[in-house]
């Protein structure tokens, strides 16, 4: 995190374990904050990696699941990258700015995703480079996050995915339980619409956000889940990042063949775990009184809910789904599923 954003922030209350932010002194009330009112969350938590270059649209066309070429400044997409064996590395949104694409994703996924898409660059004319230091980037979300920011900026995209330029500050419009948007500029900019936008919106930590993105279905892949799921094992296909009439990817083969002609035995639910410790992202799901060898699902991401219980998402298969979950074993703490806020085709 760049020093001067990192003051701002001790300023506005945040205390930090070494380099990372934690919470502003009060996690509980944070959490009950993000779930019912305005907030505002710092997301460098989110990392953020540059592709630019006279053939950057080309190149990135043919390593993603999703259709670059539809990415422009007014619109954002999600997407993925996979392994030629249909497996997700990572799921990120893609930007335009005026001269490059920006994918935004766990940090722990840039080093990784950078250096795998260097190697298929070969003669092509683009450049890979982390944006962290460059931009600054939080996140807004509130039942009257809409007014706030067109109060506090003059601007606010309409739908999910829409993008707009204000003075500095691209906004991008997210899927949420309530309105909700990221932000993205230099440090000047930044720190002004945070200096507005914090007057009625109450500053959280990056778990909370965490939590809206489970609230929200939106799925994460990060170190410890790479290459454990198949696109729409994520439900990718039910959030729009995936086009299955763009040309070749890797794991295209996979992708499609599962589309055209199979039925999804495998995907995301959302789930209240009664869990005294938080679930990590792969550990296992298991249906109740079944086979301690083996497990009927993983876990994608999990945060603590205000009510006590843990959300979570998970990748489960939907035979299990139908009946009693454990999470950990199968006599282990229980797993109830919970409706996502969008549906979910039963073909794949």
């Amino acid at each position: 995190m760049r020093e001067d954003w990192k003051n701002h922030l001790i300023d506005a209350g945040a205390e930090f374990e070494d380099d990372d932010l934690v919470h502003y002194g009060n996690p509980e009330r944070e959490r009950r904050m993000a779930i019912n009112g305005e907030v505002i969350c710092d997301l460098s938590h989110r990392g953020l990696l540059e592709v630019r270059g006279e053939d950057a649209t080309d190149f990135l066309q043919g390593q993603f699941g999703n259709d670059i070429t539809q990415v422009d400044a007014s619109h954002s997409q999600l997407s993925s990258y996979s392994s030629p064996k249909g497996r997700a590395y990572a799921v990120f949104r893609v930007l335009r700015t005026a001269d490059s694409y920006l994918l935004e994703m766990p940090v722990d996924r840039i080093e990784a995703i950078a250096k795998r898409l260097r190697m298929f660059v070969l003669r092509a004319h683009v450049v890979i480079e982390r944006a962290d230091d460059s931009r600054i980037h939080f996140g807004l979300s509130g039942p009257d996050a809409e007014t706030e920011l067109n109060n506090a900026l003059g601007a606010c995209p309409a739908n999910v995915d829409d993008v707009v330029e204000k003075d500095g500050v691209t906004i991008v419009r997210v899927p949420g339980v309530h309105p909700r948007f990221e932000l993205f500029g230099e440090f000047e900019p930044m720190r002004n619409a945070w200096d507005k936008l914090n007057v009625r919106s109450g500053p959280v930590g990056p778990r909370e956000w965490a939590l809206l993105d489970i609230l929200a279905g939106m799925p994460t892949v990060v170190e410890a889940t790479s290459e454990m799921f198949v696109p729409q094992m994520l439900n990718l296909h039910a959030l729009g990042a995936i086009n299955f009439e763009k040309g070749c990817y890797p794991g295209q083969e996979v992708v499609a063949r599962m589309h055209y002609l199979g039925k999804l035995k495998r995907r995301m639910f959302r789930l209240a775990i009664h869990a005294t410790e938080p679930p990590k992202p792969g550990s296992p799901v298991f249906r109740a009184e079944g086979k301690p060898e083996q497990s009927d699902g993983e876990i994608v991401a999990a945060e603590l809910h205000p009510d006590g219980l843990y959300s979570a998402l998970a990748v489960v298969q939907v035979a299990a789904a139908e009946g009693e979950l454990r999470w950990g074993s199968p006599d282990g703490p229980r797993a109830e599923v919970v409706g996502l806020p969008y549906a979910v085709p039963e073909g794949a």
